[in-house]
């Protein structure tokens, strides 16, 4: 189990660009699976992105947004390029044990408390 802590939401206008963090605990942090979801307003969880060994991203965000990890700081990044109105939501980051490339939420048994993200038109 990990705890995972995201930080770097805000409100940004259209065209511009937030990164976003999660910070993990746990000495196995690099052999985890971390995914990207976000819940917009009504609407329900979707993912974003993932990454292993590879990445994988939503046909939404890709060629806008770029996930990276740093194993020595245990931490998780999300770029987000070229936001939309539409990528308004709250963006949360969740982990799972060992290098799997699954897309859906329950899936993840460990997850962050969430970060807002507002992009204005």
């Amino acid at each position: 189990q990990v705890q995972l802590v995201e930080s770097g939401g805000g409100l940004v206008q259209a065209g511009g660009s937030l990164r976003l963090s999660c910070a993990a605990s746990g000495r196995t942090f690099s052999t985890y699976t971390i995914a990207w979801f976000r819940q917009g307003p009504g609407k329900e969880r979707e993912f974003v992105a993932l990454i292993t060994w590879r990445t994988s991203y939503a046909h939404s965000v890709k060629g806008r947004f770029t996930i990276s990890r740093d194993n020595a700081e245990n931490t998780v990044y999300l770029q987000m390029n070229s936001l939309k109105p539409e990528d308004t939501a709250v963006y949360y980051c969740a982990a799972r044990f060992g290098f799997l490339e699954v897309f859906g939420s329950q899936s993840y048994p460990d997850w962050g408390q969430g970060t807002q993200v507002t992009v204005s038109s």
